[in-house]
């Protein structure tokens, strides 16, 4: 039998779904996408490149960073996980020393974080109040009460 979770084990009939943050759903899909192209770009570099930087290097770089990009996901919800997110934004951008069309993917990726994150936030914050409202309407009107 699979062992449950943290959030499986505490979870009660009745209790409310915890809401994940849009601002995470946003950031950890661009940082995927960008492990995706940093992989590609890894094999760009090592099939244009490969004599003037040994193998073994372009792909530890890369699948390194790869790796990096991914496991970055899962530290977004802590207060430094943007934080480093936007250093990766500027490593991607910094990509283009070794491949120069990589300055170009670096920036609109860049840019897409950008809008992800402010988007997020945005679209948390108007959750928020939603939830808010509901439950002050919710405490107004009891179930079974008629008017």
């Amino acid at each position: 039998m699979a062992k449950l979770t943290k959030a499986q084990r505490e979870w009660r009939p009745g209790m409310p779904k915890k809401r994940r943050s849009t601002k995470v759903m946003f950031a950890s899909t661009v940082l995927l996408l960008e492990a995706f192209v940093i992989l590609f770009g890894t094999l760009t570099v090592f099939g244009l490149r490969r004599d003037e930087f040994p193998p073994a290097l372009i792909f530890s770089v890369g699948i390194g960073l790869c790796l990096v990009y991914a496991f970055t996901c899962a530290v977004l919800t802590k207060p430094w996980g943007v934080a480093l997110g936007w250093i990766l934004q500027i490593v991607l951008i910094l990509t283009g020393i070794f491949e120069p069309a990589m300055y170009v993917v670096g920036l609109l990726f860049a840019i897409a974080w950008w809008y992800g994150i402010r988007t997020g936030i945005r679209i948390d914050r108007e959750s928020a109040q939603r939830e808010r409202e509901q439950a002050a309407w919710d405490a107004a009107h009891p179930k079974g009460q008629t008017n």
